[in-house]
């Protein structure tokens, strides 16, 4: 009986070590964007989960163990998470990466789970660290999977650039109405969020200068590339997410 508990239990440990980390080890796509106030590296580690770097500032995106090991990332000086879901919202993973004076943007939803953030409710602007941030709707405008009211896009503006994660949402009204980004992300995939087509859609409708599907699954980007060819002002850039 104790070998077999033995056995049980190792497997155990390395089941869980496999849904923690990717299976082999992942080098994230990193991109430069030049602001007013020196450049910005996007680093587009998988799926929902992104770490900006600014003015020597770390800002850590939906951080997840199952996209990276947290335990072997740069320190937060912010923490921005979009919403409740556990492909975007992992306790353990902020806990790896902040420190002690770390603020953490989060929705009422995520606040159940993770106390002592600072919520930011649909719609909400605040200062913080040089940047600002406002909180943009995120939901599904039919299914259920995402509610209106529980989940934020998150449009930053660092040195003049305006970047907008838009988290798990479909091509609705607000953020069809933003205006002046320069570099976007938006999520791709059924049955949670959008189409290609939804995200042609929202693309043609605000015009970001830089467009990266994210999120996306098995949906194949090119299929967004093929949609947007026309669109010689919309730049779509395709990265392992």
């Amino acid at each position: 009986m104790r070998t077999y508990a033995t056995i049980f239990l190792v497997l155990a440990a390395s089941t869980a070590s496999i849904l923690a980390y990717p299976a082999e080890p992942v080098s994230p796509q990193e991109d430069l964007f030049s602001t007013q106030k020196g450049d910005l590296k996007i680093t587009c580690i998988g799926h929902g989960t992104l770490m900006l770097t600014w003015k020597d500032q770390i800002i850590h995106i939906d951080p997840v163990r199952r996209e990276a090991d947290y335990t072997q990332m740069p320190k937060a000086d912010l923490i921005l998470i979009t919403h409740e879901h556990s492909d975007h919202l992992d306790p353990e993973a902020i806990a790896q990466i902040q420190k002690e004076d770390t603020p953490i943007i989060l929705t009422e939803t995520c606040a159940e789970r993770l106390p002592g953030g600072m919520i930011m409710k649909n719609g909400d602007q605040k200062e913080i660290l040089g940047l600002t941030i406002e909180a943009v709707p995120a939901y599904n405008l039919e299914k259920r999977f995402h509610p209106k009211g529980r989940g934020n896009g998150y449009v930053l503006t660092l040195g003049g650039l305006r970047l907008y994660i838009a988290g798990d949402t479909e091509n609705t009204p607000e953020m069809k109405a933003l205006e002046n980004i320069d570099v976007a992300f938006l999520p791709m995939n059924l049955p949670y969020t959008m189409t290609p087509e939804m995200v042609a859609d929202a693309a043609i409708a605000f015009k970001p200068k830089v467009l990266y599907p994210y999120h996306y699954g098995n949906t194949d980007p090119q299929q967004l590339v093929e949609l947007l060819k026309d669109q010689t002002d919309i730049e779509v850039r395709v990265r392992k997410m």
